[in-house]
């Protein structure tokens, strides 16, 4: 038995797909999938809502990035007095002597001016500040692990 539309196109050489080119490819429909649609099926994509523009670039993978939370060594000269008054720095002999591990920064950049004597320890020092930091008198030094 035969069931569904299929009956009524019984006899008939295209089975009422227009010309018997029309079904061989992608063709007769302007592509196949998401084809086209800035261009020939742009009315289309946007009513589908497809049209958001290309993807440039590419995505990091989220395991890749990692903040390092920073300090630059002329923030840490002008708050070399207040990190002593609240008990995260040391003042002897007129040498600050600063751990920045204990304040949770990994790295000390190189921007600003030094002029205080500074012993710093921290997990990571640029180049900049290492030579503003010894430049003054003071010493940079990397956690023992």
């Amino acid at each position: 038995m035969v069931k569904g539309n299929t009956k009524k196109f019984r006899g008939s050489r295209t089975c009422g797909g227009g010309t018997s080119k029309n079904r061989r490819g992608a063709g007769n429909r302007g592509g196949r999938g998401r084809c086209g649609e800035n261009a020939h099926h742009a009315t289309r994509a946007l009513q589908l809502g497809y049209r958001r523009g290309h993807q440039r670039g590419f995505s990091r993978p989220l395991k890749t990035i990692r903040d390092t939370s920073i300090v630059n060594v002329g923030e840490l000269d002008e708050l070399a007095d207040q990190l002593v008054e609240d008990g995260f720095a040391e003042l002897r002999e007129e040498v600050y002597y600063i751990d920045l591990n204990g304040l949770g920064i990994e790295k000390v950049l190189g921007a600003g001016r030094v002029s205080k004597k500074l012993i710093v320890t921290a997990g990571n020092f640029s180049a900049t500040a290492k030579s503003k930091i010894e430049g003054a008198g003071g010493s940079c030094t990397e956690p023992e692990e």
